[in-house]
């Protein structure tokens, strides 16, 4: 997917930012606040394009824009995609999202394992803050900074009271009370919300009718979700595939059936949080008295999920409270 498209929906934000630029009142931090897939990060390169094209000819814009999407613009530094030993250790797929150095990664004793920002990405960070820079602007993006670690957003701290002149921090965060509150004081906060249906829809203009349905459905708002399900049918197939299963257990009467469609949530993981996701979708799939019998005890079930009891018997406790 291009760094730089169209937005779609978050009017509000982008009018603001548009306006910033126009009466030249352009803040040198902006924190874009919400939830994952709605599209904080294409809002920052969209912004981050608008302000290092600003005042070039359409020819030198359109050679910018290049250089942007192929993140080999002088005045653009992104930190996303972190090196992981065993989980992400792939570096041509990292320098498609981040233009940071990150060797210092893998060069540890222990090896970065997390997807934490440490004080060395800051450090590694901050050596490039203050080359010599072609524009007017330099733009720095960094997705996720709820991830970083304590000693990673106090140095992140220090850089923010003291930018360099004409650099602007663009920053995304899914959790605004994981941040140090003095970080939050000294960005423009804009907040992200889910989308509407209709704004969600002309992603998939071309998607039949049934596909459509259910991507919107699954989206919940998030046009991510939904460009990633439209281009990805493999992945709207597993989807599919998980949410027919999760409609097939509140029709199954069987107590010993029910308990092994729940094993996907005996372990943590991405795995259990897509199969309870899809539980609470085909739920409301149900008749109203179906809804009202099982709505509490799935409630209870995924409450008691978020704690350290025993998994397989909080599924065992729901599935007996559900078939009794």
């Amino acid at each position: 997917m291009p760094k730089i498209r169209t937005v779609v929906g978050h009017k509000e934000q982008l009018s603001q930012l548009s306006q910033d630029i126009a009466e030249n009142n352009i803040t040198h931090a902006y924190l874009l606040s919400g939830p994952a897939h709605l599209g904080k990060m294409a809002v920052a390169y969209s912004f981050a394009a608008d302000i290092l094209t600003k005042n070039l000819s359409e020819e030198k814009a359109k050679e910018a824009r290049r250089s942007i999407e192929n993140l080999t613009h002088a005045d653009l530094l992104v930190l996303d995609q972190l090196w992981i030993e065993k989980t992400c250790e792939d570096w041509d797929a990292i320098a498609r999202s981040s233009n940071v150095n990150q060797q210092h990664r893998s060069k540890k004793s222990p090896p970065a394992k997390t997807d934490s920002i440490g004080i060395d990405d800051i450090r590694s960070l901050q050596s490039r803050l203050h080359e010599t820079r072609l524009g007017e602007y330099g733009c720095c993006i960094i997705r996720g900074i709820d991830r970083m670690q304590d000693a990673a957003a106090n140095a992140f701290l220090k850089i923010l009271e003291e930018p360099p002149q004409g650099l602007v921090f663009l920053l995304t965060t899914q959790s605004e009370s994981a941040l140090l509150p003095t970080i939050l004081s000294r960005a423009r906060v804009l907040r992200f919300s889910p989308l509407s249906q209709k704004e969600i829809l002309p992603i998939l203009d071309k998607v039949n009718e049934e596909d459509k349905g259910f991507i919107v459905k699954l989206a919940q708002g998030a046009p991510g979700i939904a460009y990633s399900l439209r281009d990805d049918p493999d992945a709207l197939r597993k989807q599919k595939q998980i949410y027919e299963k999760t409609l097939s257990f509140w029709k199954e009467a069987k107590l010993k059936s029910r308990l092994q469609m729940l094993s996907p949530l005996h372990s943590r993981g991405e795995e259990a949080n897509e199969f309870l996701f899809h539980l609470a979708l085909s739920l409301r799939q149900q008749s109203p008295d179906t809804r009202g019998k099982f709505q509490k005890p799935f409630l209870q079930m995924a409450k008691d999920l978020q704690t350290n009891a025993h998994r397989q018997l909080i599924t065992q406790r729901f599935a007996i409270a559900i078939t009794s």
